[in-house]
């Protein structure tokens, strides 16, 4: 399968996600309360850094090497664990919804509730490895740069499909990031052509709805224009990574030999072709 027929197929894939949120809108309630929670965090997080510099900005970076690592280390448990917790629970409806049945936003919170230790371990892990990539990034300079943008492409590809196999499979982070990237190695060919399609879709919806909203703003004020442009991005974000998390949860069940109803099999066995 040559590179044109790999991204036709990542592109059927995205609209069979996207089909996929549109039969189960509830579903977007999932990314929105990341999104949400991820404000209230950066707002707390903003405040406790200016309290610990007596709420002068004039203070803000003299915090010693440890307390700076130490918010980073928080910052990225938190963010980790608040991300994975509402992308475990939209897979869970989602599995639900191609076992045929009814998905549920209570019944996908309770399953990640009821993988809270899974979740945290993992926060934990990926937190680990997210400092020292910022450590090696703020010491090495350039060089450093390279290096973590590089390790971090290579993070990304091989904890692709780490969150359904945390939420279904009993194994600890390094065994679920092998996992991951065995399945990576095994079934992705030579282009992430779904990842383009997702990424072409974001861009065009993008201009479709947040430059519109933008320029309706301006007939009040550049005030309202920016929030509504943001808010615009917002919500394409989204359903982007609503949509992507159920094109991930369909890949993973696929290539696990599971029964994916209402989803194109035939266009996932073509995507995710063993490398030759």
């Amino acid at each position: 399968m040559n590179f044109f027929d790999k991204l036709s197929n990542g592109w059927k894939l995205s609209m069979d996600s996207l089909k996929v949120l549109k039969a189960n809108k509830q579903l977007i309630i999932f990314p929105i309360l990341s999104g949400l929670s991820m404000v209230l965090i950066i707002g707390s997080f903003i405040v406790v850094i200016l309290a610990s510099a007596g709420w002068d900005i004039d203070y803000l970076g003299n915090e010693t090497t440890t307390q700076h690592y130490l918010f980073a280390f928080l910052f990225y448990l938190v963010n980790y664990f608040v991300v994975v917790f509402f992308n475990m629970a939209l897979i869970q409806c989602t599995r639900d919804y191609f076992n045929g049945e009814t998905p549920s936003v209570k019944k996908g919170l309770q399953f990640s509730l009821s993988r809270i230790g899974a979740i945290f371990t993992w926060a934990v892990f990926a937190a680990t490895v997210g400092l020292i990539l910022r450590t090696i990034q703020e010491n090495v300079g350039a060089l450093g740069k390279i290096i973590t943008g590089l390790i971090g492409i290579v993070w990304g590809i091989a904890t692709f499909f780490v969150v359904p196999i945390i939420a279904y499979e009993n194994l600890n982070p390094v065994q679920a990031v092998k996992k991951s990237a065995q399945m990576m190695k095994e079934k992705w060919g030579e282009s992430l052509g779904a990842g383009f399609s997702f990424g072409l879709l974001r861009l065009l919806a993008v201009l479709v709805i947040s430059l519109p909203l933008f320029l309706v703003g301006l007939i009040f004020s550049p005030e309202v224009s920016i929030i509504l442009a943001c808010l615009g991005v917002f919500f394409v974000l989204a359903i982007s990574s609503a949509a992507n998390t159920i094109f991930i949860s369909a890949v993973y069940h696929n290539i696990n030999g599971d029964p994916v109803s209402h989803f194109n099999d035939k266009f996932a066995d073509n995507l995710f072709q063993p490398r030759k």
